[in-house]
């Protein structure tokens, strides 16, 4: 969950007005840090869900059923925020997760959670993230700019995304890490898995 939409949340389920100094407060850092993170679509972790919590005496993280949904993590599964990385293992685990931290969730629509490793993608995505997929099927589902994870000859990869005609074009958050394309015979060992529709960072 991001802190701009967290102000919004917290502001209904108290029924007074939250903002953003407010959140600063309680987590023990500066307003201007608080407005980095906003700038740089910074993630909250489930530890200052917990402080934001126990200051106003609500429910973040999805207790009661109705706001909880089931998906399979999938524990041995890593997509690579760098170089690739291969899938040993696809041994799956069912876990409740709140259904807060899926953008835009719907009950029609099949997700699943993995690891992620490497930092190309950071600060939006770090190693250690669990990243929330939401499955699609077919290439062709590709909108520019979103993050997907996807299979390019059997490694695993997440990334932003862009798609011409004849073109995928590959790219990272962190500015160390360039841009590639993959075009032509190439593009038929790309598989889009699905779309990183929501992150939870536990430290």
């Amino acid at each position: 969950m991001k802190i701009k939409d967290l102000t919004t949340l917290v502001t209904r389920k108290t029924g007074f007005p939250v903002n953003q100094s407010m959140i600063a407060d309680v987590l023990g850092v500066t307003r201007q840090t608080i407005s980095n993170r906003i700038r740089t679509d910074s993630e909250l972790t489930v530890s200052e869900l917990m402080k934001i919590e126990a200051k106003y005496n609500i429910d973040l993280l999805g207790s009661s059923s109705s706001d909880t949904t089931q998906i399979f993590y999938y524990r041995d599964v890593f997509a690579s925020c760098g170089d690739g990385n291969i899938v040993f293992s696809e041994d799956k685990t069912p876990v409740c997760i709140a259904k807060m931290f899926i953008r835009n969730f719907s009950s029609n629509k099949q997700y699943s959670l993995i690891n992620a490793s490497g930092n190309s993608m950071s600060p939006f995505i770090n190693t250690g993230d669990k990243l929330i997929i939401e499955h699609k099927e077919g290439n062709e589902q590709v909108i520019d700019d979103k993050i997907y994870v996807f299979c390019y000859k059997n490694e695993f990869f997440v990334k932003r995304l862009s798609k011409n005609i004849d073109e995928l074009i590959v790219k990272s958050d962190n500015e160390d890490y360039r841009s590639r394309v993959i075009k032509d015979e190439d593009l038929n060992n790309v598989n889009i898995i699905g779309e990183v529709v929501g992150v939870i960072r536990t430290i």
